[in-house]
């Protein structure tokens, strides 16, 4: 049975520039792993994740680390990750903008 939260490793924020030109999600975390952005690397991100989540980093100060999951379905993914973490949480990470979302159960 897949989770449907992201729990690949952490990186640091030095190991972005061998993250991978796809497609995807990802999480930014503070040093302590609190989760401050869910992101998406979509087709208007320049080079996918790498660019995706290196601009994420320049947005969110307090961020440390990330991680990634490559999707061709990021979208979709995107928006599942918003809702596990506002179910498990009551409300978005604190970078994320307020955005409308179904509810989730998990």
């Amino acid at each position: 049975m897949t989770s449907l939260r992201l729990d690949k490793p952490w990186r640091t924020r030095g190991e972005v520039a061998r993250v991978p030109g796809q497609l995807g999600v990802f999480e930014l975390a503070d040093e302590s792993g609190q989760v401050l952005l869910i992101g998406v690397a979509d087709a208007r991100s320049l080079f996918g994740l790498r660019s995706a989540i290196d601009d994420a980093f320049v947005q969110v100060d307090a961020a440390v680390k990330f991680r990634f999951e490559s999707t061709a379905a990021y979208h979709t993914r995107y928006r599942e990750l918003l809702m596990v973490y506002r179910a498990d949480h009551g409300r978005l990470p604190v970078a994320n903008p307020p955005l409308r979302l179904g509810t989730l159960h998990p």
